[in-house]
């Protein structure tokens, strides 16, 4: 049987706004080290998952992206979860303004237009040259215009499956690529973890819902790599 379409779903979820200085040492080492991040992101999330458990941040829904303005010293995250957090763990001294939360309940029609902004780590598998075995190597996408093959690979024209012939999971909504706003972002690594480093692109620009019940799997699940350390939110506004 092929995929089922619907042409309603509904998104509930909660976003938190934390406003930090970025000249707190809490937002310094988050800054420096990603796994520091990860850490810092998760702790308005403990108790919920018993401790040690590897799909920890999936099974609370928990999706994240920040930015940086170094005029002002500020550091804004942007965190999603599908259960209620607690952030009186983070020092008053590190917020710049109370942290926020709001509750999201917004219905997903077939036809609705948003206005998004993603971050995300656009990677593809290559045969190891070096090598010249049969292991597949993982490079990241450092152009513009490879960034945008990368998403336009996961867009979804009316009629389409929820997945390409290679396995790509579709995203439930259509956009014109060659409209995109992609700016390359400086990539982030942990001291921590040897070797990690997460190549990251910012996606700006406008699309339309073809299959609601993708698009609610891509709102709530996230985009590509790297979700563990704030890539893959995508967040949207009715266009």
């Amino acid at each position: 049987m092929g995929h089922h379409r619907v042409s309603t779903a509904r998104l509930i979820t909660r976003h938190s706004i934390l406003p930090l200085d970025a000249r707190h040492p809490l937002t310094q080492r988050a800054l420096l080290d990603a796994q520091d991040m990860h850490r810092l992101v998760m702790s308005g999330f403990r108790g919920w998952v018993a401790d040690g458990q590897r799909d920890a941040r999936a099974q609370m829904g928990v999706l994240s992206t920040w930015s940086v303005d170094l005029k002002t010293d500020t550091l804004l995250i942007v965190v999603q979860s599908r259960i209620t957090p607690n952030w009186t763990t983070i020092p008053k001294t590190a917020l710049r303004a109370p942290v926020t939360t709001q509750a999201i309940d917004q219905r997903i029609h077939e036809g609705d237009t948003y206005t998004f902004r993603t971050v995300i780590c656009p990677t593809s598998t290559r045969r190891d040259a070096k090598t010249g075995q049969s292991t597949r190597k993982r490079l990241p996408h450092t152009q513009p215009e490879r960034v945008r093959q990368w998403i336009g690979q996961r867009f979804q024209n009316p009629a389409e499956p929820a997945h390409t012939a290679t396995g790509v999971h579709r995203i439930g909504a259509a956009a014109d690529p060659a409209a995109l706003a992609v700016r390359i972002l400086p990539p982030v690594v942990s001291d921590q973890h040897q070797g990690l480093k997460i190549s990251r692109a910012e996606v700006c620009g406008t699309l339309t819902v073809t299959d609601p019940d993708a698009f609610l799997a891509a709102l709530t699940q996230g985009l590509g790599r790297g979700r563990a350390y704030s890539c893959g939110l995508l967040l949207t506004r009715p266009g």
